[in-house]
């Protein structure tokens, strides 16, 4: 298992062996799958708290982490009959990067997984309403297919009268797994406020807790060692704490830049300096024989 430093920055043991491997030519990079993770948010009389799940200690990626709800994407997401709302396809991929069958499925991605996660739907029957309560028996059972994969979304949202909501979505931030990860993934980060009237539960396998929490109190129990992250979302804390409000958040996120985050590590005198370019926190040292200095 990962083990926590001073802080809480999420460090794998076998990190400095994989780095090593890569630098010598004795590891080939995975190609990273795409996903989408999303930053729900609601307002308090304290300012907006986030949504946050703890990964279960037995995942094998990134285990007693806390993160965002989200996962990767599903190749069914690429189908064109998704109903949608809010900006076009095309003005997504110009946005995300990428073609409008990527935008399309990473979006779908975003919607899907908060549902599968966290049991909030960014939908609506109509471009400018959405649903209110997702609870009962019929909607968990539309979440355990989807889940379980044995529905698509579009599927889901047809037989329910639904549109997506794209218009509730902001795209924050874009990072890619480092290259010496045996898991890779090239996520973007959303971020989105709770609908009203909906509200969330621990809906996740994967996730053994789950909180609601002001940006700022969790980076500080990040700083102090307390809680486990990995470097994206203890970055996204950070930045969330500019704002006073979810509405804020989302106004500012058109603006925000969406050129990928990818680590690098590189040999300087003897030791590994693994560096996040623009995120000069999370540098470690690690020398060439051990673990992080």
């Amino acid at each position: 298992m990962a083990h926590a430093q001073a802080d809480g920055q999420w460090y794998p043991p076998e990190w400095p062996e994989r780095i090593r491997a890569l630098a010598g030519g004795g590891l080939t990079p995975v190609t990273p799958k795409r996903a989408a993770t999303v930053m729900l948010l609601k307002d308090t009389g304290d300012g907006p708290a986030v949504h946050m799940l703890r990964r279960r200690t037995s995942m094998a990626f990134a285990g007693g982490a806390y993160a965002y709800p989200g996962g990767g994407v599903d190749p069914r997401d690429d189908d064109r009959h998704v109903r949608w709302a809010g900006p076009t396809r095309a003005w997504w991929a110009d946005r995300l990067g990428v073609d409008e069958t990527g935008a399309q499925a990473i979006v779908c991605a975003a919607v899907r997984e908060t549902y599968e996660e966290a049991g909030v739907l960014l939908a609506g029957p109509t471009p400018d309403t959405v649903v209110g309560d997702t609870t009962g028996e019929g909607w968990e059972a539309d979440r355990a297919a989807l889940v379980a994969r044995e529905t698509s979304f579009a599927e889901f949202l047809d037989r329910r009268g639904l549109m997506l909501r794209s218009d509730l979505l902001g795209a924050w931030t874009r990072w890619i797994t480092p290259e010496f990860e045996p898991r890779r993934y090239d996520t973007w980060f959303f971020v989105a406020a709770l609908p009203e009237g909906q509200r969330t539960r621990n809906a996740s396998t994967e996730a053994d807790r789950t909180v609601w929490i002001a940006p700022r109190e969790a980076a500080t129990a990040y700083d102090r060692g307390e809680l486990l992250m990995m470097p994206p979302t203890i970055a996204t804390l950070r930045q969330l704490t500019a704002y006073g409000t979810a509405a804020e958040a989302l106004d500012a996120a058109p603006a925000r830049d969406l050129t990928p985050v990818l680590a690098t590590a590189r040999l300087v005198e003897g030791e590994i300096v693994l560096s996040w370019p623009g995120h000069d926190e999370f540098t470690q040292h690690i020398p060439t024989g051990g673990g992080p200095a």
